[in-house]
């Protein structure tokens, strides 16, 4: 089983959620990212949030068209977000995507953030137009290329990374000491079809972009 959770990011920043669906995803709505799934033809399994940013109208639409819409007070101690993650977590999903967590509020965006690095444990994407996130621990972890999204870079979210190790990449590294605040890994390529990279203490987010911007 597949969880994909959609927020109420822009619209604009949103991949195809078809090109996602498939008989073994199921689909949860946070706030306004429950009306993006309608609108896409997709019926959520289940809906979390205060629902603050949609009328008493769409609200009460909701509530006629879905079998489970969890509705929460607005002043509470974790974001719409939260919830419904820590409720994914719970369900133990080969793997948890979310999308609608990027674009708009900053405040927002870094709060998605640190919620995949609170479940760095867990198979977690978070997936925009242009990018995938993930969050990484220790060990040796395997890269396949991917023409769509040909930009790696990697950043510590702990204060320091040791033994950072690039295999197959345009840019290899052997063995290296990064410090929180580096951009020394930023913007790699794959120059054959995987590679590895690899550490040995620290946690490291790895974002994926579809092309190379600019700085």
């Amino acid at each position: 089983m597949f969880i994909h959770i959609v927020g109420g990011g822009p619209k604009d920043h949103l991949p195809s959620l078809s090109c996602y669906d498939g008989e073994h995803v199921r689909w949860i709505g946070v706030d306004r990212g429950t009306k993006t799934l309608l609108e896409a033809g997709i019926r959520p399994m289940r809906a979390f949030g205060d629902f603050d940013s949609l009328t008493a109208e769409e609200i009460a639409s909701l509530q006629k068209t879905l079998d489970h819409l969890d509705i929460w007070p607005a002043e509470k101690d974790k974001t719409d977000m939260e919830i419904a993650l820590d409720w994914a977590v719970q369900q133990e999903a080969e793997k948890i995507r979310i999308f609608g967590a990027t674009g708009g509020r900053l405040d927002h965006l870094f709060g998605n953030v640190q919620l995949l690095i609170k479940y760095a444990e867990k198979p977690i994407e978070m997936i925009d137009k242009q990018n995938i996130v993930t969050i990484h621990l220790p060990g040796t972890h395997t890269v396949s290329y991917d023409e769509r999204y040909r930009y790696v870079s990697y950043l510590p979210v702990s204060d320091d990374i040791t033994g950072m190790t690039l295999e197959g990449f345009k840019y290899p590294l052997t063995n290296c000491h990064i410090f929180r605040g580096s951009t020394l890994c930023i913007s790699n390529e794959l120059i054959q079809a995987s590679g590895t990279f690899s550490f040995s203490k620290g946690i490291l987010m790895m974002i994926r972009s579809s092309d190379a911007g600019t700085i």
